[in-house]
């Protein structure tokens, strides 16, 4: 199984935390694992079917090995306009057991980790959430969403996510939310 797949289908998540922090500390991590399947120059190298498209978003599954069913995540990727060399992976999924939704963030090598990772809903700051692991490929911060979270980005027109390179310098990444809404119902 090749790291990426580990990392959207098979990465375990943590016990659920109350709050923004959990969501977005299991954000980076499906970043680290998805960035170099997104921004690869050879498409072959991606992860996954893609089953649908919804707005800026597409749904991508595939089976982990040793899984009896397949597993689909919503996917979407952004680059910042001014640092071709700064971009996001975003995924949102259903545990297996269908009873935990988790964002998931990969962010490149190189962003400062005690500043962890920023999330902004149109012109709300939502908080932030820790890195929880950097592997070769990216740093990972993951959460377990709650229902308020998953409501503000279905309503919402744009999500920013913030990561610092230096203790003064940060980044904000923003994504479009369009299709957000009807890519996550459809969400298996």
């Amino acid at each position: 199984m090749t790291a990426l797949r580990a990392a959207i289908f098979n990465y375990p998540p943590r016990q659920p935390v109350a709050g923004l922090l959990a969501v977005i500390a299991r954000l980076s991590v499906l970043l680290v694992f998805l960035a170099p399947v997104f921004f690869a120059a050879n498409a072959a190298r991606a992860q996954g079917v893609v089953k649908s498209k919804f707005g800026d978003w597409e749904i991508r599954c595939d089976t982990p090995a040793g899984a009896s069913a397949e597993q689909c995540a919503l996917i979407q990727s952004v680059t910042a306009e001014d640092k071709a060399n700064v971009n996001l992976v975003v995924i949102v999924l259903k545990t297996s057991d269908g009873k935990s939704r988790l964002l998931r963030v990969i962010a490149p090598l190189g962003v400062l980790l005690p500043n962890g990772l920023g999330l902004h809903i149109d012109q709300n700051n939502i908080g932030s959430a820790g890195f929880v692991k950097c592997l070769p490929t990216g740093c990972i911060a993951e959460v377990v969403m709650d229902d308020k979270l998953v409501e503000q980005l279905k309503t919402g027109k744009t999500a920013t996510f913030v990561i610092h390179q230096t203790p003064d310098e940060g980044i904000g990444l923003p994504l479009a939310l369009n299709g957000f809404k009807e890519g996550y119902a459809k969400l298996p």
